[in-house]
């Protein structure tokens, strides 16, 4: 999901669909054989997000946020997120916040929660199961960011592993971006496919990340690949170092192509479990 990521200087940030770079595939995704699970939130703990293994990003409240993003990232606010019921409650809300030291005069709130700082992994398969936000103007996301913020994006390299966006319901996105491929230079390598109830019922969304290739998929079946090249180029394959996870309901940007509609919000992502694999080491 470029719309929270970097942009490299001089770029023009986007807010229309990227072309598709062809990159499907129909094959089975799965916990490869001999993996044990290393990292996992099962949100039985009702009230805020457990800080040991997630932080919010608010980064960019006072600015704005890349892609002509309208929310307001709010951090430690249950309206936002929040843990009930066994599940994780991410919120957009159609309001101000008011009284924050760092609002930009956004008109709408929302979370965004990664683990950047508290667990990071190099490879794994990764399983998270929601159901959707859905209506036009919102852009729910689970994707992954490198922890080199040096190498900036898109050359840290980003995994998107589920995009929604609101004009387009039922139809989930997966893709990656690297220096070589990337929606501002219309390059990214992804794909889609359509999940008819993904707002109104629970899907597993996957990633197998290996040395050799990625895989992301919907409920055992992987739908978009990008092989490794094989070449030593991180502007292909920056995939080699660790990757962090990220939550958030964006508004606007993508999910607003044809325009947002008051109806949709509040606007809810709820997610059942996260849970990472691992290859044993040693």
């Amino acid at each position: 999901m470029a719309a929270s990521a970097v942009l490299p200087a001089g770029a023009a940030a986007q807010t229309v669909a990227p072309p598709p770079t062809p990159a499907s595939t129909d094959e089975p995704i799965a916990v490869p054989e001999g993996y044990v699970q290393v990292w996992g939130d099962e949100f039985d703990k009702p009230g805020l997000p457990d800080p040991a293994k997630w932080r919010y990003d608010t980064s960019r409240n006072k600015d704005g946020w890349w892609n002509n993003e309208l929310q307001y990232y709010a951090a430690g606010r249950t309206e936002n997120s929040r843990v009930e019921g066994g599940m994780l409650t991410i919120e957009a809300r159609r309001e101000r916040p008011e009284g924050a030291a760092d609002h930009g005069g956004q008109d709408y709130t929302s979370a965004k929660l990664f683990t950047r700082g508290v667990a990071d992994w190099t490879y794994g398969f990764i399983e998270v199961r929601a159901k959707l936000a859905c209506g036009k103007g919102s852009w729910p996301a689970i994707w992954m960011l490198g922890i080199d913020e040096s190498a900036d994006w898109p050359g840290l390299g980003e995994i998107d592993i589920m995009e929604h966006v609101g004009q387009t319901p039922g139809t989930v996105h997966g893709s990656v971006h690297t220096k070589a491929y990337n929606h501002v230079i219309k390059t990214q390598k992804t794909a889609q496919r359509v999940v008819p109830d993904a707002c109104t019922a629970f899907h597993n969304y996957q990633l197998d990340w290996n040395a050799d290739r990625i895989l992301i998929g919907v409920d055992g079946k992987a739908f978009m690949r990008f092989d490794n090249d094989k070449k030593d180029d991180h502007d292909t394959w920056p995939f080699a170092s660790p990757q962090y996870l990220i939550l958030n309901v964006a508004v606007g940007g993508w999910g607003a192509d044809e325009g947002i509609d008051a109806a949709t919000f509040p606007a809810r992502m709820t997610i059942d479990y996260v849970r990472v694999w691992q290859k044993p080491k040693g």
